[in-house]
């Protein structure tokens, strides 16, 4: 296990700025999940983690040692992927120990990873099967325990249950909760998806075109948004947004009326009398 730290990373494509110098940490042993609409730099972001993508600019460490320019293979992090990446030919068994097998590891042990790994992952009984025999949650769960039994210091996981079907995204996020109950091995975790963000992560990180809109707990981002975008963007139902001005003592609609039973301290606004606000209502 190791916590992961950004500091000030930066990415450009064709003088494009995707990543516009991104700071967070992620403590050792917990599950943030990164967040926000196509093009925000989620993606990316998680591909500059793991060496996929060379940074423009800034410091990514691993536990305390800075990996910024080191390969992949040297950041001892797995990731699992949109499209399970099995290879068709091999059966569970080899699919999961596969990169073991290329790294050295002795069959032995590859044997024992491999079956522990099944056991965690439900997989007891299909390390035989081919991958066409296998149901869509079947495939990546062999692509998650290909990333189990390497045993890294981080996992991360690039949208896996979008080509799943709500009901098995459903008890598949079930099932990574409770792995990554077990295991405790830090985990960061790429979503569109709003509610899967809410549902899995202990830390959120709100993404909007290259910039960091919020990072906190689910409840923060649900209960205290930092800004319009992630009041809208975070949480079912969405937050309603109306427009109202104080007078220091009362918030008041457009056409005066007084939001009953709500007063400018309840949500902590100045006193300065006709402030336009923005109200958010759930």
């Amino acid at each position: 296990m190791a916590r992961v730290q950004l500091q000030n990373v930066e990415k450009t494509f064709n003088k494009n700025k995707v990543l516009k110098g991104i700071d967070v940490e992620v403590p050792d042993g917990s599950f943030m999940v990164m967040v926000g609409p196509s093009g925000c730099g989620k993606s990316t972001a998680l591909r500059c983690i793991a060496g996929l993508e060379d940074v423009t600019g800034g410091r990514i460490l691993i536990g305390d040692e800075d990996v910024t320019r080191k390969e992949p293979k040297d950041r001892n992090i797995a990731m699992v992927f949109q499209n399970y990446a099995l290879y068709p030919h091999m059966n569970v068994f080899d699919n999961i120990t596969y990169g073991l097998k290329v790294r050295g590891i002795p069959a032995e042990e590859r044997k024992r990873r491999a079956e522990e790994a099944a056991r965690l992952l439900g997989l007891d009984g299909l390390l035989e099967r081919m991958p066409k025999q296998l149901s869509g949650g079947q495939r990546q769960r062999v692509a998650m325990g290909r990333a189990i039994v390497r045993e890294p210091s981080v996992f991360l996981f690039d949208e896996p249950l979008s080509n799943l079907d709500a009901n098995l995204r459903n008890q598949m996020r079930i099932e990574l909760r409770r792995l990554h109950q077990r295991l405790a091995t830090t985990s960061i975790y790429v979503t569109h998806d709003q509610v899967e963000a809410m549902t899995l992560a202990e830390k959120i990180l709100v993404l909007r075109a290259g910039n960091i809109e919020q990072y906190g707990t689910p409840d923060d981002i649900y209960l205290h948004p930092a800004s319009v975008f992630v009041a809208q963007f975070m949480g079912s139902p969405s937050m309603n947004m109306i427009p109202a001005t104080t007078d220091g003592e009362r918030l008041l609609l457009p056409d005066g009326t007084a939001l009953s039973g709500v007063t400018a301290s309840d949500i902590r606004l100045s006193a300065a009398p006709s402030r336009d606000v923005l109200v958010g209502l759930r």
